[in-house]
């Protein structure tokens, strides 16, 4: 009978660790926190701004890229005068709305080594799929000053797109937060 219940445990340990690869959830752990600072915050398109005091957590990882990984879609202004804060990482530019363009998670930008600037991704969602050109990092570190629009750092596992983006999926941008996979091209 023991070695049944350590039979049964191991199954279900596996079990697990299978269902965490499935669902693209990697060893990616907090790395730090940064301590909010407000300040003058750019609401538009639903921006979460930083609070005093308040302490945000910090990812320098991202979960590995496969043909479908999951992630999150967030909504994001690169125009600007946009809540993107300064000019896109990758090419020192500003974006119109109506342009296809991403920014990624610090783990999928810049720290896995692929280089992701300029290079075309799929994004799939809401049954459609449409690609988009990465131009800026969603960063996961560093935020709540002038350059983040005083915003907190990015998830591990996000894709800030434009509002062009949201409308080749087909989704409001009421929503502000939609799942999604997304993979190289």
């Amino acid at each position: 009978m023991p070695n049944l219940k350590k039979l049964l445990a191991m199954f279900a340990l596996v079990m697990f660790l299978s269902q965490l690869r499935v669902h693209g959830v990697s060893m990616c752990h907090i790395s730090g926190f940064l301590d909010g600072k407000s300040g003058d915050c750019n609401r538009d398109h639903g921006s979460v701004c930083c609070k005093d005091g308040h302490r945000y957590p910090q990812f320098r990882c991202s979960p590995p890229v496969s043909a479908d990984t999951p992630a999150i879609l967030t909504l994001n202004s690169f125009a600007r005068g946009g809540n993107g804060g300064g000019k896109s990482f990758c090419d020192n530019r500003f974006y119109k709305d109506t342009e296809l363009v991403v920014a990624l998670s610090t783990g999928w930008l810049r720290l896995d080594g692929k280089r992701r600037c300029n290079k075309m991704i799929r994004i799939n969602g809401n049954g459609r799929a449409v690609l988009a050109k990465v131009v800026d990092e969603c960063d996961s570190v560093y935020g709540c000053d002038a350059e983040h629009n005083f915003e907190p750092p990015c998830p591990y596992n996000d894709v800030d797109a434009s509002p062009a983006v949201w409308k080749a999926l087909g989704l409001k941008e009421e929503i502000g937060v939609f799942k999604i996979t997304w993979s190289d091209v």
